[in-house]
């Protein structure tokens, strides 16, 4: 199964791609979308939509994962945040995958053991559940591998129940 994890952000959506068997994983391909900061918010989303829609095209993963809403201070950045999410959401449903969203807390659970997780031990246990050296940390796309491992964990155990 080849799951696409998706990290929303208006200047830089993160993405990974992993092939896994509920137990063991492998990356595929990660990186960011990073719309140039000229553009106007209409004009970034529709940059945001081509780039994942190539990607999809591109690595036909089962199932497209994205961070879920949380709760903003900023109202603004909420909002702005709430688009690129319904960009990425369109992407998934156009392309027929099946879309799951994870609360942040609920992925640094899955990946950390510690829902409250600092953003650096989100990228040190990816690289460590992907086998990724030093050299190869996941910089901008750690955020989307940990939704995809969390959903990897979070189905292989639904899948085990339902056995």
């Amino acid at each position: 199964m080849i799951i696409l994890g998706v990290d929303p952000g208006s200047l830089r959506t993160g993405y990974g791609a992993i092939a896994t068997d509920g137990r063991r994983h492998q990356l595929i391909e990660r990186g960011a979308f990073v719309p140039p900061r000229k553009l106007e918010l209409p004009s970034r989303l529709r940059f945001i939509h081509e780039a994942l829609s190539e990607l999809i095209v591109r690595i036909q993963p089962d199932v497209l994962a994205v961070e879920d809403v949380f709760h903003a201070t900023n109202a603004r950045s909420a909002l702005v945040l709430g688009h690129v999410r319904g960009v990425i959401l369109l992407c998934g449903a156009s392309a027929s995958l099946i879309v799951r969203a994870h609360p942040p807390a609920t992925v640094k659970l899955q990946v950390t053991g510690f829902g409250r997780a600092e953003k650096t031990q989100v990228a040190s246990m990816v690289a460590r559940h992907l086998g990724l050296s030093r050299d190869e940390a996941p910089g901008d796309a750690a955020d989307a591998l940990a939704v995809a491992l969390c959903d990897a964990s979070l189905n292989a155990v639904l899948r085990k129940r339902a056995r």
